[in-house]
Parts: structure tokens; sequence; C-alpha cells
């Protein structure tokens, strides 16, 4: 009877979604390429979560920037059948957006989800995607350099223009540049390869280099780091943690909070059931000035006081 019972209990739990594992999820991980800020969307994410108490199992994918390799990983993430799959990046967001119609998809990293028709509207995504986008001020990215660098009359942008989040950056770049009585000189790459060639192409030509959160360049930053201390072109780019790596000043969102945000949203998703759909795009307006000194010093670079003033952070070795 003692038997019975606990079958016929361990059935009625089970049938009402009350068993050990019913708050356990799976998520499956499509990032782009290894880079500094991309890696600390994820951890930002997977810390979210678990501060939310949400218990999950990741799949984890990294593509290391090859295009067949996304659709490899797309397909075999459709094996994993996920509750949520986590998309990081444009490129990687794209494929497994076209590709997986039937589970929610939260993208971060995404510079103009709409632009990459991931989302009909950011206030309105319908389907089953959406996310965080990390599009930056360029703008005043650049107004930063002339303040930086008042003389400075020629700017160098290097991009992939393969990718879609990269072509809208350069296009605000050039939109912005005149306004900062800059000429933006551009350069383009393929892959991770053409970073360096890109970067020499511009030697003589420019007076800085601005980066843009482009996958390809970002992920082989160390290459215009190079160029940069042979030639003493100062850098300047679009994300913080590339600047603690090597580059003057950057205007920046947190990727780390940017993941955290997108934690949340996967939050309301799996715990909530709230639909993809229902989630508007969310962006990041509170942006932080770093500065590296240090690096600075290294190119012959002088930043005014009136921008140390201002920093929320400053890297002085």
């Amino acid at each position: 009877m003692k038997t019975l019972l606990c079958l016929a209990l361990a059935s009625c739990v089970s049938a009402f979604g009350l068993t050990a594992g019913a708050e356990a999820y799976t998520v499956s991980i499509n990032q782009f390429v290894e880079h500094p800020s991309l890696n600390e969307a994820v951890r930002g994410f997977k810390e979210q979560l678990a501060e939310l108490g949400v218990e999950v199992t990741y799949h984890e994918h990294n593509a290391q920037a090859d295009m067949p390799t996304v659709t490899q990983i797309v397909s075999q993430i459709v094996d994993e059948k996920p509750d949520l799959v986590l998309a990081v990046a444009t490129p990687s967001a794209q494929i497994t957006a076209q590709r997986i119609k039937d589970t929610p998809i939260l993208f971060t990293a995404v510079t103009d989800p709409v632009d990459a028709k991931l989302v009909a509207s950011a206030a309105s995504p319908g389907g089953n995607v959406t996310g965080t986008t990390d599009l930056n001020p360029v703008a005043a990215q650049l107004a930063l350099i002339k303040e930086i660098q008042p003389t400075a009359k020629r700017i160098g942008i290097i991009y992939n223009s393969g990718e879609s989040n990269s072509v809208v950056q350069v296009e605000l770049a050039r939109r912005s540049a005149a306004a900062n009585g800059l000429e933006l000189i551009e350069a383009v790459t393929a892959d991770t390869a053409g970073v360096m060639p890109a970067a020499q192409s511009l030697v003589g030509k420019i007076d800085a280099f601005y980066l843009p959160t482009d996958n390809s360049v970002i992920a082989s930053v160390d290459s215009v780091i190079k160029v940069s201390f042979d030639h003493k072109i100062p850098i300047y780019p679009a994300e913080d943690d590339s600047v603690r790596k090597g580059g003057a000043a950057v205007l920046s969102i947190s990727y780390y909070q940017l993941g955290r945000q997108t934690g949340l949203m996967a939050a309301k998703i799996l715990r909530d059931g709230v639909k993809p759909s229902a989630l508007p795009v969310e962006e990041q307006t509170d942006f932080n000035l770093i500065i590296n000194t240090a690096y600075a010093a290294k190119v012959g670079l002088q930043i005014p006081a009136a921008v140390q003033a201002r920093a929320s952070e400053t890297i002085e070795k």
C-alpha cells in the first residue's frame, strides 16, 4: 500500500510540474568569437541568472569568427532542444534566428537588431527573438578623440564589411566625422587575419585609429596595438576591454552589465513564461569614460587634465 501511495503521489507531483528538476532549465549559447567584451556579456548573463536562483545547465559553443562553424553550431543547438538560446554578437544571432523558430532566442552584443533583421522593431520585436543592443555613442566617441587630440584631422577606421553591426557603426561615424572636423579613412578586412594588413595600410595616412565593436577587429586588437606602438598612432576602441588592453580612451557601455540585463530578460522568459515578442529590445543609457594613461604615454599622447578629471576609470600601469 505504501508503495502504491508513493507512486500515486509521484505521479501527481510530476503531473503538476513539481518534481525536483522542475526549476532547472537548459540554455544553449552561440558565441561568435572569443574576445573579452563578449566573454564579459556571457559572464554577466550567467551571474544574473545564478543570483536570481534560476538553475541552468549551459551548452556553450564558440565559432571563433568562422561563419560555416556558426551554421554547424546552430544545427547542434537544434539537437540540444534547449529552453532558450543566447546568441552573442550579430553574425551568430542572425543565423540562429534564421534557423530556429520554435525556441525563445535572446541576443546580446548586437549593434542594430532591426538592420540585422532580427526584430521587426525595438519596441515590438515580434516572433521568438529579442535581446540587448550594444550600440555605442559613436558621435560622442569621435568628439572625445577631437577633445584629446585637437589637431587630429584624419581618423582610420578598420572594419569587416561582412558584419552588419560594423557597417552600421561606420555609417554613423561617417555622419559624425565632419561635425567634429575629422576625415574618416576606411580600411576593410574580411576576417581576423586581415586586421594587421588593414592597420598597416593606414600608417602615414591617419592621426589616430578608431575601432568599432567589430568582432573580427576586436578579436585581433593585438595586431592594431602593435602597429600603434611601432608608429606612435593612438588607438580609440569603441569598447572598454580593448582600452584596458591597449587604447587611449573610450566612452563605453559595460558588456558585463549588458549581459546582466539580458539575464533578467531570460529569467522573465524561463521562469515567468513571458514571450520574447512581449519584451522590447533593451539598451544601455549610462556610459563610462575610461582612460589608459599608461598606454597613452607609450605612444606619446598626453590626455588633457579636463578629460582625466571626468574619467570613471583610469589605467595607470
